[in-house]
Order: structure tokens, then sequence, then C-alpha cells
């Protein structure tokens, strides 16, 4: 089992920056594809970035390329996501996931079909 706790979501302003945390523990592991996925109202889930503990390899989500960066802390088993020129379409709830890897389209992701782990989600919302 693995537990994720998130930290950080809130709200600004168009332009501003947010910083969300994950802390995980327990069987940690196993879970070699950390990332944080997204979902607004009444949109499906998204993933916005998934960092590849392996090698350190990311991915990101076009619509966050260049404005946010997804890095790992090995020594406090922690990841963040730094979020920067935030728009109010980055609206949403987002969730931290810890899992196994599926390679596709260039990049590792998150094997969301098979054992994942979320957190419970943090509220970020972006004010026009």
């Amino acid at each position: 089992q693995v537990q994720l706790a998130e930290s950080g979501g809130g709200s600004v302003q168009a332009g501003g920056s947010l910083r969300l945390s994950c802390a995980a523990s327990g069987d940690t592991y196993r879970s070699v594809c950390m990332g944080w996925f997204r979902q607004a109202p009444a949109k499906e889930r998204e993933e916005v970035a998934t960092f590849y503990t392996a090698n350190g390899n990311t991915y990101y989500a076009d619509a966050v390329k260049g404005r946010f960066t997804i890095s790992r802390d090995n020594a406090k088993n922690t990841q963040h996501l730094q979020m920067n020129s935030l728009k109010p379409e980055d609206t949403a709830m987002y969730y931290c996931a810890a899992g196994t890897c599926r390679w596709y389209s260039g990049s590792w992701h998150v094997a969301i079909d098979s054992d994942v782990y979320w957190g419970q989600g943090t509220q970020v919302t972006v004010s026009s």
C-alpha cells in the first residue's frame, strides 16, 4: 500500500504561481512513476505531468509545457509540481498519483489501468 498526501493548492490570479507537494509513504518502491492529474468540473481527468523515478525522465501535457515543472525529493519521498503563469483554464482538482509505468507516445506515464494509488486531491482555482 502507498499513501499519498497532497498540499499546496489554493486560489491565485491569472499569471500567478502555486507549488503543489505530494508526500508518499508505505511501499513506495513499486511506484516507479509518480505524476499529477487534474479534473475540472464536467471534464475528464487528464494527465498533467509524470516523473519516471528510474532515470528522472519527465512528461508534460502540451497545455502545461513551459509553465509547469515536476520534481522529486528522494530524501523526503516527496514530489512537487511548480506551476507558473497560471491560467483560468488550469482551474481543477489536482491529484497526485503513484504506480507502475507504461511507455507510449514517446514517454513514460503512470499506468492508470494497473495498480495505481491516488491522493485525496487539492483544489487549484485561477481567476482572471
